[in-house]
C-alpha cells in the first residue's frame, strides 16, 4: 500500500506498507529494498527493528516503508491512523 501523506505530515510524503507472512518473509523483503536503494541511488540504507519482531521501517529520504507482519499490522493499523492520507496504490 501506498500512502500519500504529505499534507498531513511534515517529517515525510509517503508511507509504503507491506506485509510479511514469515521472519523470512519479511527479511528477505528489507534485504530486496536496501538492495535497491544501494543499486539505484548509491545509498546505504538502514533498517530499524528485527523481523521476529513482525515490524521493520526504513526511511528513505520523503519515503517511510513499513514491513510487518500481519498481526502486527493489524495490531497498528497505520493505515486507519492515516487515513487523511491519499491512498495512490493498494496490491494485495
Amino acid at each position: 500500500m501506498l500512502l500519500d501523506i504529505h499534507e498531513v505530515t511534515t517529517f515525510t510524503d509517503y508511507f509504503i506498507i507491506c506485509n510479511g507472512t514469515s521472519d523470512r518473509m519479511l527479511q528477505a523483503l528489507s534485504s530486496s529494498l536496501r538492495e535497491f536503494v544501494k543499486k539505484e541511488f548509491d545509498k546505504t540504507l538502514q533498517i530499524e527493528g528485527e523481523s521476529r519482531d513482525g515490524w521493520m521501517v526504513a526511511d528513505i529520504d520523503d519515503i517511510v516503508v513499513h514491513f510487518f507482519s500481519p498481526d502486527q499490522r493489524n495490531y497498528y493499523k497505520l493505515e486507519q491512523l492515516w487515513e487523511k492520507g491519499k491512498l495512490i496504490l493498494s496490491l494485495q
